[in-house]
């Protein structure tokens, strides 16, 4: 149905989200930042470097492209936050004149890097690069962040074995801490920070972090922790519970999380922005993604096969180029291979997003939902 109220609450002039139709629990609305207005719900292609693998900001505004994510943690280490700063910022630097969103370094920190100590003030850690030094505080996440200049900026926090109840207990704390301090280091009106809700597998302490993060009243929201290893039953079960105990006049963004399926039942309860690095990755490791699974381009199947990665696809790839001939780029190592794969697979997730947000305006999503749920996986293919 078509939401009468419109939800227009900002911390700032620059930001805000209209919320204009919900179905179920699913919503299609706008986030409103200095660089332009991201209509949702969205998946935000993943450029951890200061790029997306294989393509130019060209191809991905040919693909819709609304916003796109870098990486704290990366960037800071290399070239560094600073240089990027003088060189004028991240759009700048990168040449993309739409909406960034740079994640907080925190999970990075704790996955890749070499934990030497980490307390409720800061993380020491050894780069994976070279082995360098460095230690991370919230204020400093927030000061390279700053240096980057992304439109959407996130609170450092620590997200730890999601089913360590006990450690959870204590990152949980340590991840409240870090959300006030990151709230009062924020000194940019032209950025917006979200708060980031953490607890493991645990109802009890996921409902305890939102409820905290929510109280601090940020422009936007992220649940963080999924997809790290849990069952998906399990993130569906925080699922279920978490984006209702968030604000509903702020966006609600899925950290990570972005196979077709999980688009789906993340819209499905009330998920408003999604991002995921598995559409690059998966070109490079020849996976074409489809709605209703994946499939190996390599697969002697498709040799001969003229036929588009999918039929009906409106991707440059399948409306140019056959199965036969990127299978023969891949085999060949042609980079080719991947860049067609790599613009194909986020052409599903973007426009299943697209078609979604539609579906929801018109208030059929839940046909949709139903629909795409009962569809028959792809022969020899998996979500």
């Amino acid at each position: 149905m078509i939401v009468d109220l419109v939800y227009n609450h900002a911390m700032t002039e620059q930001f805000s989200f209209d919320l204009q139709a919900v179905d179920g629990k699913a919503r299609a609305g706008v986030f409103h930042t200095p660089h332009g207005s991201i209509q949702t719900p969205v998946f935000a292609p993943v450029g951890t470097q200061a790029t997306v693998k294989g393509l130019t900001p060209e191809q991905l505004i040919s693909l819709n492209s609304q916003m796109l994510l870098a990486n704290t943690y990366h960037l800071y280490l290399r070239p560094g936050d600073e240089l990027i700063a003088e060189l004028g910022g991240l759009h700048k630097f990168m040449n993309w004149n739409k909406p960034i969103l740079t994640d907080s370094g925190g999970f990075q920190v704790f996955s890749l890097g070499e934990i030497n100590k980490i307390s409720d003030d800061s993380v020491t850690f050894q780069s994976h690069i070279d082995g360098s030094y460095h230690t991370l505080t919230p204020e400093k996440s927030i000061q390279i962040q700053e240096n980057l200049g992304a439109d959407i900026i996130m609170c450092f926090d620590e997200c730890p074995d999601p089913y360590d109840r006990a450690y959870n207990k204590i990152a949980l704390s340590r991840t409240h801490q870090w959300a006030d301090r990151c709230k009062e280091a924020k000194s940019r009106q032209d950025q917006a920070l979200f708060g980031i809700v953490q607890g493991g597998i645990f109802h009890d302490l996921r409902i305890q972090s939102a409820e905290y993060i929510s109280n601090l009243d940020f422009p936007g929201n992220a649940i963080g922790g999924l997809s790290v290893g849990e069952k998906k039953t399990e993130m569906l079960d925080i699922l279920d519970i978490i984006p209702d105990l968030l604000p509903a006049d702020k966006p609600r963004y899925l950290m990570g999380v972005g196979t077709p399926l999980d688009i789906v039942q993340g819209i499905a309860r009330g998920i408003d922005i999604f991002d995921c690095v598995n559409p690059t990755r998966l070109a490079r490791h020849k996976t074409a993604i489809t709605r209703t699974g994946r499939l190996n381009i390599t697969n002697k199947a498709y040799e001969n096969d003229p036929s588009p990665i999918v039929k009906g696809c409106a991707c440059y790839a399948c409306q140019n180029y056959s199965r036969s001939y990127i299978r023969h780029l891949i085999r060949a190592n042609e980079i080719l291979g991947p860049i067609l794969l790599s613009i194909h697979n986020l052409h599903v997730l973007i426009d299943l997003s697209a078609t979604i947000r539609k579906e929801i305006i018109k208030g059929s999503f839940q046909y949709f939902k139903k629909d795409f749920l009962s569809l028959p996986k792809e022969n020899g293919a998996s979500q």
